[in-house]
């Protein structure tokens, strides 16, 4: 899983059917010792996620666990809304 921020929401009136219905967000995933690069992503909300909250992104089979629906076509599911992250160093 993935920790990000919800940057933004996209909006598609032209999609797979199996896709109506889903609310899309942009995640800028947080970066860690090993990219260097931002990513952004795009991913169905299930959370319930707005603009700002740092949201628990989950990918692959599991995103389509995540809808109950493993025939969704979707890469990335926000899963959950992060209320504190706590790092030891």
């Amino acid at each position: 899983m993935l920790i990000g921020t919800v940057s933004g929401s996209l909006w598609a009136t032209r999609k797979n059917e199996k896709l109506n219905g889903l609310k899309f967000l942009l995640v800028d995933i947080e970066a860690d010792e090993k990219t260097s690069t931002p990513q952004t992503l795009v991913a169905a909300d299930n959370a319930g996620a707005g603009f700002g909250d740092m949201v628990l992104v989950t990918m692959g089979g599991s995103a389509r666990v995540a809808l109950d629906d493993p025939e969704t076509p979707v890469d990335a599911v926000i899963v959950g809304i992060i209320d504190s992250v706590e790092r030891q160093n």
